[in-house]
């Protein structure tokens, strides 16, 4: 298993679903990722802090993998700086490879800060394509995340776009990839193959 988590999107519903204040994601999560390796690790957490407080926590069973590597999104300055600070790689969604390369330098960096070091393959991206116009919430959500940058460089167009858009990424040093199809297709199976022949033959 390999977790990625973020801290969710700029979304009011998820957020009230949550039940968390937006600029309260931070110091809830800040807290509750160590806090979540220690039970996987420990078999008797004590923990008292802001937000959460145990005294003899059990989790069983134990995860197989010892540790589990955590991975984590986000491109803002501030989640770079936690990714560096708290994971083990990073997962960065809607993004460039240039975007992508430049992000990895300053978590790396920030990673040396805190003497640790992320692995150089634990760097990847959630990969976006369509097979036809974008539709408007997609567009006004890439105006949020990336306003300066043309949609056409962060969405690949078809299978083949696709894979020049990982082969792109692969360039700058990421090697993990979460293809994402924007909207609904005709069928999954066809889908499903199409994608497998287009980037299948970029596995190393």
């Amino acid at each position: 298993m390999l977790p990625a988590f973020g801290l969710g999107i700029r979304d009011r519903h998820e957020q009230m679903a949550f039940g968390v204040e937006r600029t309260e994601r931070a110091a809830w999560f800040d807290e509750a990722l160590p806090l979540i390796r220690r039970m996987w690790a420990e078999d008797s957490v004590d923990h008292s802090g802001e937000r959460f407080q145990y005294e003899g926590l059990t989790v069983v069973p134990k995860p197989i993998q010892n540790p589990i590597e955590v991975w984590l999104g986000g491109a803002a300055p501030a989640e770079l700086r936690r990714v560096g600070r708290l994971g083990d790689g990073w997962l960065p969604s809607f993004c460039t490879p240039a975007i992508g390369a430049a992000g990895w330098k300053t978590i790396n960096e920030v990673a040396e800060q805190h003497n640790r070091s992320l692995d150089d393959d634990h760097f990847g991206a959630l990969v976006p394509y369509t097979h036809g116009e974008l539709p408007a919430p997609t567009i006004e959500l890439l105006k949020r995340r990336a306003p300066s940058v043309d949609p056409s460089e962060i969405v690949a167009s078809g299978w083949n776009g696709l894979r020049e858009l990982l082969e792109r990424f692969i360039e700058v040093g990421a090697s993990k990839f979460v293809p994402v199809l924007v909207g609904e297709p005709a069928d999954w199976p066809t889908e499903l193959q199409g994608v497998a022949d287009a980037v299948l033959g970029l596995h190393n």
